[in-house]
């Protein structure tokens, strides 16, 4: 069996064991004592997020191993929120205090200066940069038609329509 890998953008622990719910559970709380922006449910999801693109990626690509974009971590952690969450999706969200992309790719950095995740010296936060507009593309799937129309103008990407 090949040496799990964990992807996100670039960020790759490679050969690493799997991670241990004690060990990730205890990174957490480390940055959440540091930091307190962002809920713990909010990490939580991350890495369920993390996963569930992983996957996706693996099916994609016939079972090999590759990276993961940040882009990808974005559009799967939308997808899982969706799927997880519907039509409370962006609610949840604000609960958890994840305002925008960046937000997701600040608890990344947090996550990677804990250990947890891995990066690649080309990795930033910049890859995060508002890929879309968080809230907004949450909502978009559940507005009524005239309203989703409206909006239609305010790009919606990565597959979400009006």
């Amino acid at each position: 069996m090949a040496d799990p890998i964990l992807d996100i953008g670039r960020f790759t622990l490679q050969g690493a064991p799997p991670m241990q719910p004690t060990q990730f559970m205890d990174a957490v709380h480390a940055v959440i004592k540091r930091d307190p922006s962002y809920d713990v449910g909010a990490y939580y999801f991350l890495k369920d997020a993390l996963d569930f693109t992983v996957k996706r990626v693996m099916e994609n690509n016939a079972g090999e191993h590759r990276h993961v974009a940040a882009s990808e971590l974005l559009i799967g952690f939308r997808d899982l929120a969706l799927q997880e969450f519907g039509p409370m999706a962006s609610t949840m969200m604000k609960e958890w205090r994840l305002l925008s992309c960046t937000d997701i790719g600040t608890m990344v950095f947090q996550l990677i200066d804990e250990g947890v995740f891995g990066k690649q010296d080309s990795d930033t936060m910049e890859d995060f940069a508002e890929l879309f507009p968080l809230h907004k593309t949450l909502d978009a799937p559940f507005l009524p038609k005239n309203i989703a129309s409206r909006r239609s103008s305010e790009s919606l990407p990565f597959g979400v329509s009006s």
